[in-house]
This record gives C-alpha cells, structure tokens and sequence, in this order.
C-alpha cells in the first residue's frame, strides 16, 4: 500500500511539473499624482489600493497550485502627463487582458475606449462618479468602487435611523463637492430626511497645512455654522479637502458630523471583524504594516473576483470572465 501510494505521489508530481501553469498576467493601472489631504496622518500611503491587488494575488495562488494557474500582477503607474490610451494600447500589445484601474472618470474612460477594440477587460476601483453607471457606462468595465450615490444613501439611511433628519448641508465649491452635494440631496429626499439649510464653503486658495491657514480655517468655521435654523446634524461634500475636518468640535453649536468628515461613509474601514474580516486584516497588517484601506479592499475584491472567475471557468479570457 505504501509503495503505491508513493507511485501515486510521484505520478501526480511528474504530471504536474509537465504540465505548464496557465498564467494569468493583471495589469494595475494607476495615477500617481499628489492626493491633498488636510492632515498628514490622512494622507494616503503609497501603495494605497495595489497592496490590496498584490495580497488577492497571493491569494489566488493559493487556489491556482491546484488548478494550475498562475497570477501575477504588473504595476503601471501613470505620471501627471501620461496618457491613459499609449498606455493602455501598451497593455494589450503586452498580452495584458485584465486591468485593475485606479484613475479618475475621464481617464478612465479614455483607457477604456482604446481598450475595447483588443477586447481588454478594466475593474474600477478608484472612480465614484454615477455617471460613469449610466450616460458614460463602458461595456468593458466592471465597477468594484462605490458611486456617491450609493455612499450617500448609505449615510443617509443610517442618519435617518438615528432619527438625525434635520440636515445642514455644508459643500464646498470645487466641482467634485457639488457632486458629492447632490448625490446627499438625492439621499436625503429619497430617505426623508430634511435640509434645514445649504451653504457653500468657498476654497479661497492658499496653504492648508500652514500655520496661518490651519488659523484662518479653524477661527471661520464657528462663525460660519452660526445663526442657521436648527438641526441633528451637519453633512459635509468637501471631497477637496479643504475644510470638513475641521468642522468637528468646531461648529458653533454641539452637534455631530458626518459625510466628508466625522461619520464617513465608507466600503471598508480598519475596525470591521466580521465574515473573515480579522484574518484578512491581520495577513494586510502583516505584509505591509499598515491598516488596509477602502481602496486597498476594492483592489483586492477586484483581484478576486477575477481569480474566483478564472477558477471557476478555468479560462483567463476576458469574455468568459465577464459572462461568468
């Protein structure tokens, strides 16, 4: 019995090693300009989102020793003057039929556009905007980010639970504010809640992280939240970064924040534990000693989803993946 068994093993090892591992190449491409952030400790780590890429790899491995597949993940990072298409025909020139993008929406699409005539799949995990669901959706990108709406909705439905539905709305001036304002209408009407006021927080330029800006900024805000008609809660659209975060413990009256400081809506946060949270978290903290980020769970989720579908189909085209 023992010397079949042995026969067996070294059959098996034998058939393997003859057999070449279909390989499954990943294309991550992303922006690598500056994130402004009013806080150093908020600001993004530079792996933020590809981390979480490079674990699902592992991970997918994992699974693909058994199945005879093997993923790998190339990193290709757009400069401020780099152009999404040359990079993205360089991709398919390449072979690369899968990419993870992080970019934003007009970037995205124009990857996107010089990808579909190869036949190129894109996961978004960076862009939020809903149009990109709807008047400018791409039947060759599968979307892992959230849209505002779905953010919104999500704070709203909590806010509204809480029995917080007097809303002071605060947005900022810069365009993706006024987008992140009326995805929080939308929410707030379609939830019941009520917007006893909007103002406008106008950006007037300068430094934020000196000395006399951080000043400047903290001395407006109490003033600024005076003398509104009353409310639960202020909900903040200042996706620019250049004033939510001081607005809590700073309003002229004590009451909670929430949307683009304070309560935030999120798809991942470094305190979830649940459905295989902590194992996941604790392999992230591990590999790369940090938390993991929204970002860095889109990426990962991506990256699954593309090794769950590969397993499953036991295929790396692109429409099978799709159709699956």
């Amino acid at each position: 019995m023992i010397r079949l068994l042995l026969a067996g093993t070294f059959l098996f090892a034998w058939m393997s090693a003859s057999t070449d591992a279909v390989e499954i190449n990943i294309g991550y491409l992303r922006g690598t300009g500056p994130k402004p952030t009013l806080s150093l400790i908020q600001t993004p780590a530079n792996n933020d989102g590809i981390a979480g890429a490079r674990l699902a790899i592992d991970d997918n491995n994992t699974t693909g020793r058994f199945l005879n597949q093997q993923f790998s993940l190339e990193d290709f990072p757009l400069g401020g003057s780099a152009d999404p298409v040359a990079v993205a025909i360089a991709l398919a020139e390449r072979g690369i039929s899968l990419v993870i993008t992080d970019l934003p929406a007009d970037a995205l699409l124009k990857a996107a556009d010089a990808e579909a005539p190869r036949k190129l799949l894109l996961f978004n995990v960076g862009a939020i905007d809903d149009r990109l669901r709807e008047g400018d959706c791409r039947a060759n990108v599968i979307h892992v980010a959230p849209t505002r709406s779905m953010l919104a909705d999500a704070l709203a439905q909590y806010l509204v639970w809480k029995q917080w539905r007097r809303w002071l709305l605060v947005v900022g001036s810069h365009a993706e504010d006024k987008l992140y304002g009326d995805a929080l209408r939308r929410s707030a009407k379609r939830f019941g809640a009520r917007i006893v006021q909007e103002k406008v927080f106008e950006d007037t330029g300068g430094a934020r992280r000196t000395d006399s800006g951080v000043v400047q900024i903290q001395r407006q805000l109490p003033v600024f939240t005076q003398g509104v008609p009353a409310y639960d809660v202020l909900v903040a659209a200042d996706e620019s970064e250049v004033f939510a975060s001081y607005l809590p413990y700073r309003t002229w009256d004590p009451r909670p924040v929430a949307g683009s400081a304070g309560l935030v809506p999120t798809s991942w946060d470094g305190s979830h534990d649940q459905w295989g949270a902590v194992q996941l978290q604790d392999r992230f903290m591990k590999q790369f000693s940090r938390r993991m980020s929204a970002r860095d769970m889109q990426a990962w989720t991506a990256v699954r989803m593309i090794g769950e579908s590969s397993s499953r189909t036991r295929s790396s085209d692109p429409k099978v993946i799709l159709d699956f």
